[in-house]
């Protein structure tokens, strides 16, 4: 232990006790502390990290809790000699890079290739921007972490236990989906029986289902653009044949690109990226065609909870009476991105397939999570929090709206009755891309909007302005720099 020279990160997110750990562990695992192998005391190894003492006290006797450390009274700390010792690779001889060659031609063994596809990236910092206008990201000030943490520890405790610790195969928390269909379905008009939802690991995974089950060669999917790229991209893992369909200023485009159609994904509450609500008649017209044409219908109601102007249209789902639409919602919006549930609702016939289907990938969402969605829900901090965001997105979406007209006012945005960013056209001649790269000089972070479509070459004078992350106080600065960052490349 004399010769291991380490230190620990007092900045970093993960605490001092972990990082103790953690080296220790990997030390032992790999061989470089022997069975039996004394530690220096609490007291030296504080002193050698700067740290409290308390902090190496616990991190010791965790590492005795798990096997790790034996200690003797008086002796001090030592490797555990009864410890299995796992193989490393100094044991064996070898090195990381000898494990790395490999004499198998992947490229041509590997028969889909998700990783070439053109989808949204989100770099890691985009928390050290002064502005960040990136969408799909919360704002820590806004959840209500002691209710959240509440729930979770009920959800560890020993009453559930039974619940979160055992293997459900398929099955799905009971107390969710009540919650999900007896308080989230009925704010958009779908009143259905529990065996028509099922639990997902966000919509992507109810996405992936779906295309799986009702995509594939020979069935023509038709797909917003511009549109949400995963759902393209998952579409076309499963089905050569992605269709487009136009969108305008009353939402999708009722006309032939229909024709032929299996399967039609849309978002018509929030149409994403351009946030257009698709209109009553619209809806009323894609219901008849899909009728009349024999296409099933996917809803991607992924901001359900954020219209700021006029009353919530009712979903697509609520007027389906040929069973035609799945229906897909998530918690990712209203609570946090990494929570990763989101919820399918269609026909019974379907939600059996998915459900198996669903157990062959990852047999069901984490259980504790969803013990924990549940109470929060159920003890009603889901209603206060979603009040709260209905506010406080309301108020980011108005000071956004003023500053782009009085700042840029030669940026063309479609008519919106909410949602969590707006969605610019630049004037030609900017590319969004090079727009997006100047701004960082100025501390301001901007999505450039090429992605979202799907033809070749796509245009490049498009952005997507969201405002979940960032402080009201600090939008119209923040439009203000970014208009500058414009005049200068214009």
């Amino acid at each position: 232990m004399r010769d291991l020279l380490f230190s620990v990160d007092k900045s970093s997110k993960r605490g001092l006790q972990s990082q103790i750990r953690e080296i220790l562990v990997s030390a032992i695992l790999n061989g470089h502390l022997k069975p039996g192998e004394r530690l220096p005391s609490t007291r030296q190894m504080a002193d050698r990290l700067d740290v409290s003492r308390n902090t190496v006290v616990l991190a010791y006797q965790l590492l005795i809790d798990g096997g790790y450390l034996q200690t003797s009274e008086r002796s001090g700390y030592f490797v555990n000699e009864t410890l299995i010792e796992m193989p490393s690779l100094a044991k064996e001889g070898l090195s990381a890079s000898d494990q790395a060659v490999s004499n198998v031609d992947w490229a041509s063994r590997i028969v889909r290739h998700p990783a070439d596809q053109r989808n949204i990236e989100k770099p890691e910092n985009w928390q050290q921007f002064r502005f960040p206008f990136i969408y799909g990201q919360s704002d820590p000030d806004l959840f209500p972490t002691s209710e959240w943490r509440e729930c979770v520890y009920r959800a560890l405790g020993r009453k559930w236990l039974g619940t979160w610790s055992a293997d459900t195969l398929d099955r799905d928390d009971e107390m969710l989906v009540e919650q999900i269909r007896s308080r989230i379905l009925p704010r958009r008009g779908i009143l259905v029986g529990s065996e028509q939802i099922l639990v997902t690991l966000g919509v992507q995974q109810g996405l992936y289902l779906l295309a799986n089950l009702l995509a594939g060669r020979g069935i023509k999917v038709a797909v917003e653009e511009p549109g949400y790229p995963d759902a393209r991209n998952i579409f076309r893992l499963a089905t050569s044949d992605v269709g487009h369909l136009d969108v305008d200023g009353d939402g999708l485009v009722i006309n032939e690109k229909l024709d032929g159609a299996g399967l039609v994904y849309t978002t018509p509450s929030h149409q994403l990226p351009t946030t257009v609500t698709m209109t009553p008649e619209r809806r009323e017209a894609l219901l008849k065609q899909a009728s009349e044409r024999d296409f099933i219908i996917v809803e991607d109601d992924y901001e359900l909870e954020t219209n700021y102007v006029d009353r919530p249209l009712p979903s697509l789902k609520s007027q389906d009476a040929d069973g035609r639409v799945i229906y897909l919602g998530s918690f990712s919006k209203t609570l946090f991105p990494g929570l990763r549930l989101g919820f399918l609702v269609a026909p019974p016939e379907f939600i059996k397939q998915a459900r198996a289907l669903r157990r062959l990938m990852v047999r069901h969402p984490p259980t504790s999570n969803q013990s924990a969605a549940a109470l929060f829900l159920s003890l009603g901090y889901y209603d206060v929090h979603v009040r709260k965001l209905h506010r406080i997105y309301r108020e980011r979406w108005d000071v956004m709206g003023r500053a782009l007209a009085h700042h840029m006012s030669d940026v063309q945005r479609p008519r919106s009755i909410g949602g969590s960013s707006y969605w610019l056209k630049v004037p030609a001649g900017i590319d969004t891309t090079t727009l997006a790269e100047a701004a960082m000089d100025q501390d301001v972070f901007i999505e450039p909007g090429s992605v979202y479509f799907d033809r070749e070459p796509p245009p490049n004078n498009f952005l997507r302005l969201g405002f979940s992350s960032i402080p009201t106080e600090r939008i119209d600065e923040g439009i203000e720099r970014l208009a500058g960052v414009m005049r200068q490349l214009g």
